[in-house]
């Protein structure tokens, strides 16, 4: 257990955020699981524009780190730009 105001005040704010990224992670891997899971390219298309938005998002606010989202959005754009 903390002994100190601070540390204290540190635990519920490390708390509050950990509960935020958890929600944010996980609408980050459903984004990216419908872009996985597409069957057309159209469908494909509008579901990685959502994604690459939230993930350049993510990694601006620190959730995920920038190198991460790049290559996530790497292999998104190769994986749609296969679909027929």
């Amino acid at each position: 257990m903390p002994q100190h105001k601070s540390a204290v005040k540190r635990v519920r704010q490390s708390a509050h955020r950990a509960i935020r990224n958890k929600a944010q992670i996980s609408r980050l891997k459903t984004l990216v699981r419908k872009v996985r899971t597409s069957k057309a390219k159209a469908d494909g298309q509008k579901a990685l524009t959502v994604a690459v938005k939230y993930l350049d998002q993510s990694a601006a606010k620190g959730i995920i780190h920038k190198n991460k989202a790049a290559n996530l959005k790497s292999s998104l754009t190769k994986l749609v730009n296969k679909l027929a």
